[in-house]
């Protein structure tokens, strides 16, 4: 992914609400399937670390999208932006790579 790509991502992502959360359980299962199932739905994501969460946002987030086939877009603070672009339908136009 290029940087005007995921600069293009971060943007949309701006005003999204978080609806993943990590929290002091760390990621589980039903957490991977709600992010596989949002991810189908919507092509980008944002999700949140809560402070009692053992592993930090970048962790969290590397680990959620390597299980969902998803790239890391953004990590700030305790926030994060996921995507992945459907195969077909896609919503989402990325700028194009160089």
């Amino acid at each position: 992914m290029t940087s005007k790509q995921r600069a293009y991502l971060r943007g949309l992502a701006n005003t999204m609400e978080p609806i993943l959360h990590a929290g002091k359980g760390g990621i589980s299962d039903a957490m991977i399937k709600q992010a596989d199932d949002a991810l189908e739905a919507r092509e980008l994501i944002k999700g949140k670390v809560l402070e009692t969460a053992p592993a930090t946002a970048r962790e969290v987030a590397e680990e959620i999208a390597a299980k969902v086939n998803a790239e890391v877009v953004q990590v700030i603070g305790r926030t994060f932006v996921l995507f992945r672009q459907k195969e077909k339908d896609s919503q989402i136009k990325l700028p194009r790579a160089k």
